[in-house]
């Protein structure tokens, strides 16, 4: 798989992202920094971020997004106005579990100033070690499988129905 990593500039200083990511993935998946670096004066808002990461994923340059901003909230919104893509909020290692086992999508978006102080650093590799977990896509609970799985190819259809119009 590849993987993106490009964060918000207001959030360029944590350089670390990129070790607890590759930390978390599998040998076989490739992890390229979109280069939101400290020494670079380019800012970019969560909205140009947003449909940069449109065009990798459609473009198939990417499989998947890790994004956030300060919040995160803004970019997952913002990445959710595109066609094709389906940005979870991920906040916790639970919610991180969840999106990929359950929703089984292409970008994630994690809170980078909220709640980041003091073992801000431990939340975010234990929330990519949750969310790079194999398999994906499988639902979960194990009696509750099927049912998630149907409701989130309904939910994946009605999204593309309604960019549509």
């Amino acid at each position: 798989m590849k993987i993106g990593l490009i964060q918000g500039t207001s959030q360029k200083e944590k350089k670390i992202l990129e070790h607890y990511i590759k930390q978390a993935i599998s040998p076989d998946d490739e992890l390229i920094n979109f280069g939101i670096y400290q020494d670079r004066t380019t800012t970019l808002s969560y909205v140009q971020i947003s449909l940069a990461i449109a065009l990798l994923i459609n473009s198939r340059a990417l499989d998947f997004v890790v994004t956030g901003c300060s919040s995160g909230q803004g970019m997952m919104l913002a990445c959710n106005t595109f066609p094709n893509i389906h940005c979870g909020y991920i906040p916790t290692p639970q919610d991180a579990y969840l999106f990929s086992h359950i929703n089984d999508d292409n970008v994630v978006s994690f809170p980078l100033g909220l709640n980041w102080g003091w073992s801000g650093e431990i939340n975010f590799s234990e929330t990519m070690k949750a969310l790079f977990t194999k398999p994906w896509g499988k639902g979960y609970l194990t009696g509750e499988a099927k049912r998630k799985i149907k409701n989130t190819k309904e939910v994946k259809e009605l999204n593309q129905l309604t960019k549509k119009l």
